[in-house]
C-alpha cells in the first residue's frame, strides 16, 4: 500500500504540485483550445486569443484532469478528459465574457476586458461561439450530458440571507468546480463513490475560492487582484462580507447598504465607508475563516477517499490526492 504524502502547509500552500502532475495533459488542453478557437472570422481568433492570453489559474480544467487521474484513467479516458477539460474552460471563458458585458467591467486579471476593447456585441457573440465549441467537444467524448447531469443546481428555498448568498454562488461558481471535478472522474471510469467524492470536493473548493474573491474585492490592492477594487460594490453584488456587515449593523448602517447595494444611489467616498463598516464588524476576517473551513472540508474529503482507495493495493495515483488536498488549502489562502 502506498502511503499518501501530504504537503498542506497552510502558511504557503501551492497549486504547483497539481500543475506539475498534470503539466503534459494541460499542454494538450492548451493546444486543443488554440485549435478549436480557429475560425474564418478574424475577430473570433483575435478576441479569443486575448482571452486565453489573460491566463489565470485554470483550476476548472485542472480539476477535470485530476478527476480522471485520480481514478486511474487509461489512454482513452485521458483523451476524453482533455476534450472535456477544454469544454470546461470554454464554458468558463464564455461566462466571463457575458458577465463582463452585464457588469460593464473593464479590467480582469490586470488586463482590459474584451468588451472594453471590442465592444459588447462582439464579446457576446464570441461567448456564444465558445459555448457552441464546448458542446461540440462534449459530443465528441460521447458524454454530452455529463456536465449537465453533474451540475444540478441546489434546490430548496433559502432560510437566511447567508443561505441565499450561498445558493447564488453555488449555482454558478462552485457548481462548475464540482461538475468539472466529478465529470473527470466519471469520464475516466471512476466508481459512483469516486464521482461523488470529486463532486463534493469541487463544491467545497469552489465555495472557498468564491468567498475569497468576494473578500478580496474589498480588501486587496487592484494591482495584486488584477481587477478594480470595489467592483462588486459598484455592481451592487450581495456577497458574504456585506451580508455579515448587514446582519451585525445598526439601522443607520443598514440604511447605507440599502442606499448603495439596494438602490445604487452612490455618493463620493461610499466605497471607503463600506470598507470601514466591513472592518468594524470583522466581515472580511469572518468571510476568510468561512473560506478556510470549506477548504478544510474539501481537503479532508479527498484525503479520506484516497486512503480508502489505497487500502489493500498499490495505488500509483496517490500523489494526485495529496496535490488536490494542497490545492484546496491554496484556494482559501491566496491573495489574488
Amino acid at each position: 500500500m502506498t502511503a499518501i504524502q501530504t504537503n498542506t502547509n497552510e502558511d504557503q500552500p501551492s497549486l504547483q504540485p497539481l500543475v506539475d502532475i498534470l503539466a503534459d495533459q494541460m499542454q494538450e488542453v492548451n493546444s486543443t483550445i488554440i485549435a478549436r478557437m480557429d475560425s474564418e472570422v478574424p475577430l473570433i481568433a483575435e478576441l479569443g486569443g486575448h482571452l486565453i492570453a489573460a491566463g489565470g489559474k485554470r483550476m476548472r480544467p485542472l480539476l477535470t484532469l485530476a478527476g480522471a487521474a485520480l481514478v486511474g484513467a487509461g489512454s482513452t479516458g485521458r483523451k476524453k478528459a482533455i476534450k472535456l477539460a477544454t469544454a470546461v474552460e470554454f464554458i468558463h471563458s464564455a461566462t466571463l465574457l457575458h458577465d463582463d458585458v452585464i457588469d460593464e467591467s473593464n479590467l480582469r486579471r490586470g488586463r482590459h476586458t474584451a468588451n472594453a476593447l471590442w465592444g459588447n456585441e462582439a464579446s457576446v457573440l464570441v461567448g456564444d461561439f465558445l459555448f457552441a465549441r464546448s458542446f461540440e467537444l462534449m459530443v465528441e467524448t460521447g458524454n454530452i450530458n455529463v456536465l449537465g447531469r453533474l451540475s444540478n443546481a441546489i434546490t430548496g428555498a433559502p432560510d437566511t440571507e447567508m443561505d441565499a448568498y450561498l445558493h447564488v454562488i453555488t449555482s454558478k461558481t462552485a457548481i462548475l468546480f464540482a461538475a468539472a471535478a466529478a465529470a473527470g472522474a466519471e469520464i475516466g471510469g471512476g466508481s459512483p463513490e469516486d464521482i461523488a467524492t470529486m463532486h463534493d470536493y469541487g463544491m467545497k473548493l469552489g465555495l472557498a475560492f468564491q468567498i475569497v474573491d468576494d473578500a478580496l474585492d474589498y480588501a486587496a490592492d487592484a494591482a495584486d487582484m488584477g481587477k478594480n477594487t470595489g467592483d462588486d460594490f459598484a455592481d451592487q453584488k450581495i456577497t458574504m462580507p456585506t451580508i455579515i456587515a448587514w446582519q451585525r449593523g445598526d439601522a443607520d448602517e443598514r440604511a447605507f447598504w440599502q442606499r448603495t447595494l439596494g438602490e445604487a444611489a452612490f455618493k463620493d467616498c461610499d466605497l471607503a465607508t463600506a470598507q470601514t463598516l466591513l472592518a468594524n464588524h470583522n466581515a472580511i476576517t469572518q468571510s476568510l475563516a468561512t473560506a478556510r473551513d470549506y477548504a478544510h472540508q474539501a481537503r479532508d474529503r479527498i484525503l479520506a477517499h484516497c486512503a480508502t482507495r489505497a487500502e489493500g493495493e498499490d495505488d500509483a495515483n496517490s500523489a494526485i490526492g495529496a496535490a488536490l488536498a494542497e490545492a484546496a488549502i491554496f484556494a482559501a489562502a491566496r491573495s489574488s
